[in-house]
C-alpha cells in the first residue's frame, strides 16, 4: 500500500466511519470480484453497458426512467475508477468517501465527520493521539539531548555532532523541500488571467534565494558543532560569519519594505494634474516601481500595506538588537573581558521591553483614535469632550474659539462596532505580546543563570516548554477520548415552562376542551383580593392547578420587590460602563505624552496620513 494511503488511514479513518455508505459497491455494480484483472473489468463493462445503456433499454421496448439513467452513470463511474490503477488502489484502501475527501477536502459534511468520530473505536482514536505524542517527542528530543549533554549525563565519549543528529535530520528534510520546490519550475499561467497581468507568485529567483539562506544556517550549525567538539580551532567570530551573511540577507529583504512609500490615487491625480485613467502604461510602471498605490486611505489595501511596512520596520529593529547581541557574545567568547552574562544579554532584555512597549503604544493610539471618533464609547460625557477640545485648540482662533472646527457627526452603530473590534483586537495583541515576551524572558533568565554558574540541571531551562506541552497533550487526550455520541432521543431542558411540558392526562370531557378566556383588567381589579405583605427577599413562585373543564389554570403571581429584567440590565450596563471608563482612564495616563493624543493612527511606527501633495510636472518630481 502506498505511504500516503497508510498515513491517511492512520490519521483519518476515525472520521470516515466504519461503513462506506449506502451506495452500492463498485465491484458489485460491474459484477466482478475484487481481484479482477483489467481485462475482466473491460468485459464486465461491455456486458453491463449492453444491459443498462438507456438506448439498449429503449430498443427492448422498456421505458427509460431517471433511475435507469442514474444507475448507468453510476456503473460508468465505477469502471472509470477501477480501470485506473492509482484510483483503484485508493478505492480499495479507503472507499469512495475517502476518495472524495482526498479529491475535494471540503465536500464532506462537518457534522457527518463529527458523528463518525464520536462513533469510532478507541483504537482509531489512539492512533490519532499517538501521532500528536510523536510530534511532541520529535520537537523536544533535540532540546532534551542538549540539556543532557550539558549536564554530562551522556558520558565522556558523546560528541556534539552526534547529539545534534535530530537537527541534521530536520535540515535534510527542509533541504529536500527547497530542492523539490526549485525542481517544480515556474508556475503555469491560468487560462483566465491575461499574459500581461500574470505574475509568478513564487519566481525562481526567490526560490534560489531562500535555498541560499537556508544553506547559510546549515553551515553555521555545522561549524558550531565542530567548534564545540574542538574539531576545528577557529575563533568564534569566524564561526559566526555565515550568520552575519544571513542577517545581511534579512536586512536586504526588509529594508525596501520598511521604506515603502504609500500614495493614493487622489494624490497622484493632484500631483500630475490629470485623472489616473489617463496615465500611460510607462507612467504606471514607473509609479509602481517607486510607490505602492492604494485607492484611498480608508481602503483595505491601505491598511494591508501599512501592516507590511510596520512589520518590516519591527523586523529591522529586532535585527539590530540581534546583531548587537552577537557582537557582545563574540567579545565574551574571543576576548578576556569576562563580562557578566547578564550584561551580555542586555540586548535581549531591551528587545523584549521594546516589543511590549510598542504593543502598548499601539493600543493607546488605537484607543485614542476610537475615543476621538466616539467619546461615549469609553464613558466620556459630552461636557468633558467639549472642555478637552476647548483646552487643546483654544489658541487656533481669536478669544480662544476654534473657528475652523466642525461639529462631529454622530457615527452609526456599525462604525461603533468596528471601533470596538479594533480596540479589542489591539488589546488582544498587547496581551499576546506581553505573555510571549514574558515567557521568552523566563527561558532566557533560566539559561543565563545556568551559564552564570547556577547549580540546577539544564532541564529546568526547558521545563516551562515541557509543562505547556504536557498540558496541551492532556487536553488533546481528553478531547479525543471523551467525545461520545449523543442520542437523537435525548431531550434537553431548555427552561421553557410551557413548550416542552408533557401532555396532561385526558379527562372525561377532553374532547370538548376549550382554552379558558382571560379576564379583563377591570374584572381582575374587582375580583383580586388584597394580598398580604411578603418579605422582600422571598420571590413569588407561580402555581397552577388542574381543572377537568378548564384545563391547567395558573394563579396570578404576586407582586415582588425583585427588580425587573430591564432594571437589572440597566444596572449591569452602568457598572460595565464604569469599569470600561476606569480602564480607559488608566490607559490614558500612560499614553498621553502631548497636549492631545494622536488621531487616525494605524501603527506606532508610522502615521497612515499621507503628506500634503504639491502639483508637479513629471513623476520624478514626486520625490
Amino acid at each position: 500500500m502506498r505511504y500516503d494511503l497508510t498515513f491517511f488511514l492512520c490519521c483519518c479513518k476515525s472520521f470516515l466511519g466504519s461503513k462506506r455508505g449506502s451506495e452500492e459497491d463498485f465491484y458489485e455494480l460491474l459484477g466482478v470480484e475484487r481481484d479482477a484483472t483489467p481485462e475482466d473489468l473491460k468485459r464486465a463493462y461491455k456486458r453491463q453497458s449492453l444491459q443498462m445503456h438507456p438506448d439498449k433499454l429503449a430498443q427492448r421496448g422498456k421505458e427509460v426512467t431517471e433511475a435507469d439513467q442514474a444507475r448507468f452513470t453510476r456503473m460508468k463511474e465505477a469502471y472509470e475508477v477501477l480501470s485506473d490503477a492509482h484510483k483503484r488502489e485508493t478505492y480499495d484502501a479507503i472507499g469512495e468517501r475517502g476518495m472524495k475527501w482526498i479529491e475535494e477536502p471540503f465536500s464532506l459534511d462537518p457534522q457527518e465527520l463529527a458523528q463518525n468520530f464520536a462513533t469510532s473505536s478507541i483504537f482509531d482514536r489512539s492512533k490519532i493521539f499517538l501521532i500528536f505524542v510523536a510530534i511532541a517527542v520529535i520537537i523536544f528530543l533535540l532540546p532534551v539531548l542538549v540539556c543532557l549533554m550539558v549536564d554530562g549525563h551522556l558520558g565522556p565519549g558523546a560528541t556534539w555532532t552526534s547529539v545534534l543528529t535530530p537537527l541534521w535530520i530536520w535540515d535534510a528534510f527542509i533541504l529536500f523541500y527547497h530542492c523539490r520546490v526549485i525542481m517544480m519550475g515556474p508556475f503555469k499561467k491560468p487560462d483566465n488571467i491575461p499574459q500581461e497581468e500574470w505574475v509568478d507568485p513564487l519566481p525562481m529567483s526567490k526560490r534560489f534565494f531562500s535555498l541560499c539562506r537556508f544553506c547559510l544556517l546549515v553551515i553555521f550549525e555545522v561549524l558550531v558543532a565542530f567548534r564545540l567538539d574542538y574539531t576545528i580551532d577557529w575563533k568564534w567570530y569566524i564561526v559566526f560569519i555565515p550568520l552575519y551573511i544571513w542577517e545581511f540577507t534579512t536586512l536586504y529583504k526588509k529594508i525596501p519594505l520598511a521604506k515603502m512609500r504609500i500614495v493614493t490615487v487622489e494624490d497622484l491625480e493632484k500631483a500630475l494634474g490629470k485623472p489616473f485613467a489617463d496615465f500611460s502604461q510607462s507612467e504606471k510602471d514607473l509609479i509602481s516601481r517607486k510607490y505602492t498605490v492604494v485607492p484611498s486611505t480608508t481602503s483595505p489595501q491601505f491598511e494591508a500595506a501599512h501592516k507590511v511596512k510596520t512589520r518590516a520596520r519591527q523586523d529591522v529593529i529586532k535585527l539590530i538588537f540581534r546583531v548587537v547581541f552577537i557582537l557582545f557574545l563574540i567579545l565574551q567568547l574571543d576576548t578576556d573581558m569576562e563580562w557578566n552574562w547578564w550584561v551580555v544579554f542586555v540586548p535581549v532584555w531591551l528587545m523584549s521591553f521594546c516589543i511590549c512597549f510598542a504593543s502598548c503604544q499601539n493600543f493607546a493610539e488605537v484607543q485614542a483614535m476610537a475615543n476621538e471618533k466616539d467619546p461615549e464609547l469609553f464613558g466620556a460625557t459630552k461636557d468633558d469632550d467639549d472642555e478637552e477640545t476647548h483646552n487643546s485648540y483654544g489658541a487656533m482662533g481669536e478669544d480662544g474659539d476654534n473657528k475652523s472646527g466642525k461639529k462631529k457627526e454622530p457615527i452609526s452603530d456599525e462604525e461603533r462596532e468596528e471601533l470596538k473590534a479594533q480596540v479589542t483586537h489591539s488589546g488582544y495583541r498587547v496581551i499576546s505580546a506581553c505573555c510571549s515576551q514574558s515567557f521568552t524572558l523566563l527561558l532566557a533568565c533560566l539559561f543565563v543563570g545556568k551559564i552564570q554558574g547556577a547549580g540546577y540541571s539544564a532541564l529546568w531551562i526547558i521545563s516551562p516548554l515541557l509543562l505547556i506541552a504536557g498540558i496541551i497533550l492532556c487536553c488533546l487526550g481528553c478531547t479525543i477520548f471523551c467525545v461520545t455520541e449523543v442520542s437523537d432521543d435525548l431531550e434537553f431542558d431548555t427552561g421553557d415552562s410551557t413548550g416542552n411540558q408533557p401532555a396532561p392526562a385526558e379527562g372525561p370531557d377532553s374532547t370538548d376542551y376549550a382554552p379558558p378566556s382571560m379576564p379583563s383588567k377591570d374584572e381582575q381589579q374587582q375580583s383580586k383580593p388584597p394580598e398580604p405583605l411578603e418579605p422582600e427577599t422571598k420571590p413569588d413562585v407561580p402555581k397552577s392547578t388542574w381543572d377537568p373543564e378548564r384545563g391547567q389554570v395558573w394563579e396570578e403571581p404576586k407582586p415582588s420587590s425583585i427588580p425587573s429584567a430591564k432594571q437589572a440590565k440597566a444596572s449591569f450596563t452602568a457598572a460595565a460602563e464604569a469599569a470600561v471608563s476606569v480602564a480607559a482612564s488608566i490607559v490614558n495616563t500612560f499614553s498621553k505624552d502631548a497636549d492631545h493624543p494622536p488621531t487616525n493612527v494605524v501603527d506606532p511606527f508610522d502615521s497612515p496620513k499621507t503628506p500634503p501633495v504639491h502639483q508637479c510636472s513629471t513623476i520624478e518630481d514626486l520625490d
